[in-house]
């Protein structure tokens, strides 16, 4: 068996942060945060690392353990975006009872300073920094209003350049989108979603099992129902927001792991049929018939053994708030297993 695996927000840059702003930064410079409780009283995370994005799983396994790996090696998801994070109220209580917690991407917190000037005092950014800024501050946490201050988050900071998303934490007045660059879309949503998509380690039967013979075919299948679509729903809350991605599987390629081999077909690429099955399972008499999906070595192993690899390919669409939707790149899925081949003994009397 083979397992295969929109109101407009505040300026864009405080001055005074450039140079802390500009260049990418690493993991350890975003900090843990704080926390803060929500309506309900739960307890959330402030880290600037951790996305509101709600994913829940609508079709396929459960249980599924693989994550695909885009087929394109120039596509990568967004770095980072603009969330809404906290009420009037919430940013008054972590405020005055913490008062230290990186809420906002890329943007360093000194102690109480910043959160009594700006965000109570209405004073602008120029009287915290000490250097020209147009970024206007509030008045008492702009308690009374309905909205929510928005921050910038980048879940994965892993070679990402975060400085996109370089604001101060701004206001923007409920059931409103900022107009912002890096404002959050349904497409963001399902780029996010993308590598949410668990597909599942599907054994693949062969025969001969990991073991073959010089010249007579091997033969791979599945039987029907095996592979199914996969789609998991992105809803950021308090905007609106939603987006679904599904992968759809289309085709295992195989490579034999040496070039002393034939695949059948000879692309090496098996479809998936509707039923979600791919070739034909193996029966008595077929050992010298051509699959329709398969191997033949033509060279016996000697020493280490063959490393047969088989790559689930999965077709990414999404559909999202306003009827938008679209095309993401392909992604696969691949796992390997030793492949032993020998050579048929015969003995001449």
């Amino acid at each position: 068996m083979l397992a295969v695996k929109p109101h407009t927000a505040l300026p864009l840059t405080v001055v005074s942060l450039v140079t802390v702003l500009l260049a990418p930064t690493p993991a350890h410079a975003i900090g843990e945060g704080g926390t803060f409780g929500d309506a309900e009283g739960n307890e959330l995370s402030a880290s600037a690392t951790s996305s509101r994005i709600k994913i829940t799983q609508v079709s396929g396994s459960s249980d599924g353990q693989g994550s695909l790996s885009s087929a394109d090696p120039n596509w990568e998801p967004p770095p980072c975006w603009y969330e809404p994070v906290l009420t009037p109220a919430q940013l008054r209580n972590f405020a005055e009872n913490d008062g230290n917690g990186d809420v906002s991407l890329r943007q360093a917190w000194f102690g109480e300073g910043l959160w009594t000037d700006h965000y109570r005092d209405e004073k602008d950014a120029t009287n915290y920094f000490g250097s020209p800024s147009e970024v206007r501050g509030y008045k008492d946490y702009n308690l009374g209003e309905d909205g929510y201050f928005w921050r910038g988050v980048a879940p994965d900071l892993t070679g990402l350049d975060t400085s996109l998303c370089n604001r101060l934490m701004f206001w923007e007045d409920a059931g409103e989108i900022p107009d912002v660059p890096e404002a959050p879309t349904p497409e963001i949503l399902a780029e996010y979603a993308y590598n949410k998509v668990k597909v599942p380690e599907t054994e693949i039967e062969l025969r001969p099992e990991a073991r073959s013979t010089v010249n007579l075919p091997t033969w791979v299948w599945l039987d029907e129902g095996t592979f199914k679509d996969v789609t998991v729903r992105a809803e950021l809350p308090n905007t609106g927001l939603w987006a679904q991605t599904t992968a759809k599987p289309a085709a295992l390629h195989l490579e034999p792991g040496t070039d002393d081999a034939e695949t059948y077909p000879a692309s090496g690429d098996c479809e998936i049929n509707e039923d979600g099955s791919i070739g034909t399972p193996y029966g008595k008499g077929d050992a010298d018939r051509t699959p329709p999906c398969g191997i033949r070595y033509l060279r016996a192993t000697a020493g280490d053994p063959y490393r047969l690899t088989a790559s689930i390919t999965w077709q990414v669409s999404w559909e999202g708030t306003g009827g938008t939707g679209g095309e993401l790149p392909d992604g696969t899925f691949e796992t390997t297993q030793d492949m032993t081949v020998q050579e048929i003994q015969s003995i001449n009397r």
